[in-house]
């Protein structure tokens, strides 16, 4: 009963920073030179029918009055018409969310299995050879552009092997799925992954030299208890929360990725709008990423309350 409390708490809290979301979003949109109106119709086009156009759009009203025409909208969840491919927004949304939604998951899941093992076996042999080669690794990664690497492996292992498509998007079997996939997602869990071993590898460091790790180890329990229920189970309470950071990172970062790969998520959706200067498609994504953000962070605290019983929600 206190946890379904606690989230109900948390998702009226998620309505002010929405509303904030909101109007920094449609400020930052309208103010941004340039007359969408004009960009739809044409540099040919006579100013009578940019005029017309303007109107239609409802741009002639004052800009406070657009705004709670647009908040009005965003409550009964009409997002509006894309002005660039004249269809419904949320058909739009739903059609590419979930291109981004399974990249970003498959994404984190490459991180993880990547950063837990590596952490791990990292902190657990600090200062050795395998802890500085996988140190060296970690910073080589932070330092490559994500945009670099895809290239990178575009041309390796599309243009010279072969084995992989360059970009594009076949969802007819799991397998051409997979393969359009593998590029991009290996592209952007390499800074996660990296981010993580870090951390894991850290909180692992200073666990070990906790007093009740001695203690399980005096009371006779195996090596695989020890590692299990007091070093593993207790360094992984960091890793949680910094992996929500970078689950929302990643989503931010499919403009770049979904761009370069040529997959028809939101994050190209994005890149696409912003440059058609489509103010309604814009004020949605932005929208439905701080809505996904913050569903990221209400999950991560209460997976806390599992992972360390001594959290309280």
């Amino acid at each position: 009963m206190r946890r379904l409390t606690y989230i109900l708490k948390r998702i009226l809290q998620m309505i002010p920073v929405l509303l904030i979301v909101t109007i920094i979003t449609f400020l930052m949109i309208h103010l941004i030179p340039g007359d969408p109106a004009r960009i739809l119709a044409g540099e040919k086009a006579r100013e009578s029918v940019v005029e017309a156009l303007r109107v239609k759009m409802g741009l002639d009203k004052p800009l406070w009055e657009q705004y709670i025409i647009y908040l009005k909208n965003l409550v009964t969840l009409d997002l509006g018409t894309s002005l660039k491919y004249s269809r419904p927004v949320a058909d739009l949304l739903l059609e590419r969310m979930p291109v981004t939604i399974v990249l970003t998951l498959f994404s984190t899941l490459l991180g993880l299995l990547f950063a837990l093992p590596l952490g791990y076996i990292s902190g657990l042999h600090k200062d050795t050879t395998a802890d500085h080669a996988i140190r060296l690794s970690t910073l080589i990664a932070i330092a490559m552009p994500s945009f670099w690497i895809g290239l990178l492996l575009m041309i390796l292992f599309s243009v010279k092997l072969k084995w992989l498509p360059a970009g594009g998007w076949d969802p007819s079997t799991p397998w051409t799925m997979f393969k359009c996939l593998i590029m991009p997602a290996f592209t952007q869990s390499l800074m996660t992954a990296a981010i993580l071993i870090r951390d894991m590898r850290n909180s692992v460091v200073d666990i070990i030299k906790q007093d009740y790790v001695d203690f399980a180890r005096s009371k006779g329990l195996s090596a695989s208890a020890v590692r299990n229920r007091h070093i593993l189970r207790n360094s992984l309470v960091s890793t949680v929360t910094l992996l929500s950071m970078r689950m929302a990172a990643l989503l931010g970062g499919s403009v770049i990725i979904e761009s370069v790969f040529s997959l028809p998520g939101i994050g190209k959706l994005t890149y696409e709008a912003i440059s058609a200067r489509d103010y309604t498609v814009v004020q949605s994504v932005v929208f439905v990423f701080a809505a996904l953000v913050l569903a990221i962070n209400l999950l991560t605290d209460i997976l806390y309350s599992f992972l360390d019983p001594r959290v309280s929600l």
